[in-house]
């Protein structure tokens, strides 16, 4: 299972939220880059960054922090947050995205996003099901959609989808665990899917148990910031692994 830290950014910050309300912000670090040269020192390979500045706008706004990292780390990054035309998917890949992650777009434009997933291939577009109440969630999860998420979910997987990023906002920040039984129901019903688990996780032991339930990787954030998982617990997970 591959562990996949987050930096989210405000204002050019590394920041984190609870439940995805921005009016929980803590800045952890002014300097991204920084924490990202911290996290490849300790073997990570992989880095989710999301432009929360973008999910709230109209169009990608951290673009040059994803062009800093990229081009000062060896980190395969996923990025995400307000990606809604092809310019702005343009810039994204032109600034060193590996990955993207599509999540309002593909809810409120699924005709775009299946273009994309045409155009850039299933190992570039990772769909984001971010959900509450099994409901997904949209525009920062400001917003509740009228999808439900596993027939969602398995909509794009008809389409081409292989990744999934799936958030339960319910536990997103809060450090009270993985959401083991949603993501043993998603991969029940979705054969086949490689899906990143995210939110809530807050200790080191929970990692085998999601890499035992098939979880293909796991995005950790809060954690790591406030110490319940250290670089060095995961350094040597990736050793072992």
């Amino acid at each position: 299972m591959r562990i996949i830290p987050a930096i989210d950014i405000i204002d050019g910050k590394c920041v984190r939220l609870s439940k995805g309300d921005y009016n929980t912000k803590i800045i952890y670090n002014e300097n991204p880059l920084e924490v990202a040269l911290e996290f490849e020192a300790h073997g990570i390979e992989y880095l989710h960054l999301v432009d929360l500045d973008g999910a709230k706008s109209s169009q990608i706004v951290n673009h040059k922090i994803l062009e800093q990292i990229a081009s000062k780390t060896k980190l395969k990054i996923d990025f995400g947050g307000g990606l809604k035309s092809d310019n702005d998917l343009r810039i994204a890949f032109e600034s060193g995205a590996n990955q993207i992650t599509g999540g309002s777009i593909a809810v409120k434009n699924p005709d775009l996003f299946q273009q994309w997933i045409l155009k850039y291939g299933s190992n570039k577009i990772i769909l984001g099901a971010d959900a509450n109440n099994e409901k997904v969630a949209v525009s920062g999860w400001l917003e509740e959609s009228k999808e439900d998420l596993i027939p969602f979910i398995q909509n794009y997987q008809e389409k081409g989808i292989e990744y999934v990023i799936c958030t339960d906002i319910a536990k997103d920040g809060m450090l009270e665990g993985a959401s083991f039984d949603l993501y043993s129901k998603i991969l029940e019903q979705s054969k086949g899917i490689k899906l990143i688990a995210s939110g809530g996780i807050s200790t080191f032991d929970e990692l085998p148990k999601l890499a035992q339930l098939g979880c293909e990787g796991t995005i950790i954030g809060k954690a790591i910031y406030e110490n319940r998982i250290t670089l060095k617990q995961l350094e040597n997970y990736i050793l072992l692994s």
